[in-house]
C-alpha cells in the first residue's frame, strides 16, 4: 500500500479519530488506526477502542492499494513534526511502514488490516435525524451531572428520549440531576412516530459534544440497535456501545410541591457564587471542601462561606415566597447548575435544609421544562 496525502489535511482528518484510540497496554490492535485504500471506496480511516469508534474518508492519491493498521499516536505525532506539505505513507510486504515528507523519513511496524476489530453493525433506517446545534446545546446543559464510576451503570452516562417532536436528555449522579427538554424538528428514519430511549456512556457524550458541528443547518443522523449507536455528521461516522438497563425514575425523584420559592437574577447569583469559590474551592489538607451557607430572609439572599483561608459574604435582592430558610450546598455543584440555566432569572424551589432543591430557568414564552436538581449538604448546625 502506498498513499500520498497533503500533510495538513491528513492531520485534520486524523485528529477526530484519536478519541477512539485505546490507551497503551489495553488491547494492542486498538492502539492502531486502520487505513484502507481501494479504487472502489477510496481511502477510509478507522479507530475503535471496543467501546466507541470513528470512521471517515480522506483525500489522497492511491499509488498502491491495501489495508493495514498503523500505530495511531506515532502516526499523528510524526505528521505534526514533519515540515513538507506532502507526505507519503507506504507499507511493504514485511509490514514495515515508511512515512516520508520532504527530506524527513520515519519507519514503524504495521499490522494486517484484517487484525483490526470489526465495528458493530446497525441497520440503517432505524433511527432519527436532529439538529446538531440543538443537540449540542442540550448536552452542554446536562453533561456536568453525569455519573463517573457510579455503582449503578445506568448513571454513568446520559439518558435520551425522543417522542412526538420532543428531545429530552437527563443526567444524574448521587448528588445532582439535570433534565433538559427541547421541542424541535425530528425526522424519523423508520415507519411510524419517532419514539426512542437509550443511554449513551459518559465518555461518548463528551467526545460527541466536542466533535458536533455548531451550525443551525447541520444535522446529525442516528441509527440505533439494542446495544449500539451509530451517528453520522460532517463526513464522520461515530460508533458507540449503549449502556443496557432501565434508567432511574427521575420524575419521581424531583419534588413537585416545594413550599419555598426564590426568584433571583441569574447573572448576579452566578457572579456571587464565583466570588465565594475563592473560599469554597480552596483545598486544605485533611479537611473536606467548605460548604456554602445559603440563607433566605425576607427579600434578601445571603451567601456565606468560612474556611481557614478566609471568609466570603454576599447579599442579593430576591423575590421570596414561603418561610425563611438556612441551607448549605456544595458551591461547585451550585455553580454548574446555575450556569446550565438560560434566561435572565431563575427560580429556586426549596422545602427544608435536608430536602433536595430545584433550579428552574425562567424564560418568557417557553415551557420552562428544564430542571436542575441538587442535594444539600448536612452541617453540624
Amino acid at each position: 500500500m502506498k498513499i500520498i496525502f497533503n500533510r495538513q489535511l491528513l492531520i485534520n482528518t486524523v485528529a477526530p479519530l484519536m478519541c477512539a484510540v485505546a490507551p497503551k497496554g489495553t488491547n494492542p490492535v486498538t492502539e492502531y488506526i486502520q487505513i484502507s485504500a481501494t479504487s472502489e471506496k477510496g481511502i477510509v480511516l478507522t479507530t475503535y477502542d471496543l467501546e466507541k469508534g470513528v470512521r471517515t474518508s480522506a483525500d489522497g492519491e492511491i499509488e498502491r492499494e491495501g489495508c493495514y493498521c498503523v500505530n495511531a499516536n506515532k502516526l499523528f505525532q510524526t505528521l505534526k513534526v514533519m515540515e513538507s506539505e506532502e507526505v507519503s505513507v507506504e507499507v511493504g510486504e514485511n509490514l514495515e511502514t515508511t512515512i516520508r515528507s520532504g527530506r524527513s523519513l520515519y519507519r514503524m511496524q504495521a499490522l494486517n488490516g484484517e487484525d483490526f476489530p470489526i465495528l458493530p453493525t446497525v441497520r440503517t433506517g432505524s433511527g432519527f435525524e436532529v439538529s446538531s446545534a440543538k443537540l449540542k446545546t442540550m448536552i452542554s446543559k446536562i453533561s456536568y451531572a453525569m455519573g463517573i464510576n457510579d455503582q449503578r451503570p445506568v448513571l454513568n452516562g446520559a439518558f435520551f428520549k425522543i417522542s412526538n417532536g420532543q428531545l429530552m436528555t437527563v443526567a444524574c449522579d448521587s448528588f445532582k440531576l439535570a433534565k433538559c427538554v427541547c421541542r424541535t424538528e425530528i425526522r424519523n428514519l423508520s415507519e411510524g412516530d419517532a419514539d426512542y430511549q437509550y443511554i449513551i456512556p459518559q465518555k461518548t457524550v463528551s467526545e460527541l459534544f466536542r466533535m458536533l458541528p455548531d451550525g443551525e443547518d447541520d444535522t446529525v443522523v442516528f441509527n440505533l440497535s439494542h446495544k449500539n449507536m451509530v451517528c453520522s455528521f460532517n463526513g464522520l461516522t461515530f460508533y458507540s456501545r449503549l449502556i443496557e438497563g432501565e434508567y432511574i425514575d427521575f420524575d419521581r425523584i424531583i419534588i413537585k410541591n416545594h413550599k419555598i420559592s426564590v426568584i433571583v437574577d441569574r447573572g448576579q447569583l452566578l457572579a456571587a457564587l464565583d466570588r465565594a469559590a475563592v473560599v469554597t474551592e480552596e483545598k486544605v489538607p485533611g479537611s473536606t471542601r467548605t460548604p456554602l451557607k445559603f440563607t433566605v430572609e425576607g427579600s434578601v439572599l445571603k451567601l456565606n462561606a468560612v474556611s481557614s483561608v478566609g471568609v466570603s459574604y454576599e447579599e442579593l435582592e430576591v423575590e421570596h415566597t414561603g418561610d425563611d430558610i438556612v441551607i448549605s450546598f456544595n458551591n461547585r455543584n451550585l455553580i454548574d447548575s446555575v450556569k446550565s440555566c438560560s434566561g435572565e432569572k431563575i427560580r429556586i424551589e426549596l422545602s427544608t435544609p435536608l430536602y433536595s432543591i430545584n433550579i428552574i430557568p425562567l424564560n418568557p414564552g417557553e415551557g420552562n421544562e428544564d430542571v436542575f436538581f441538587m442535594m444539600p449538604i448536612r452541617t453540624k448546625n
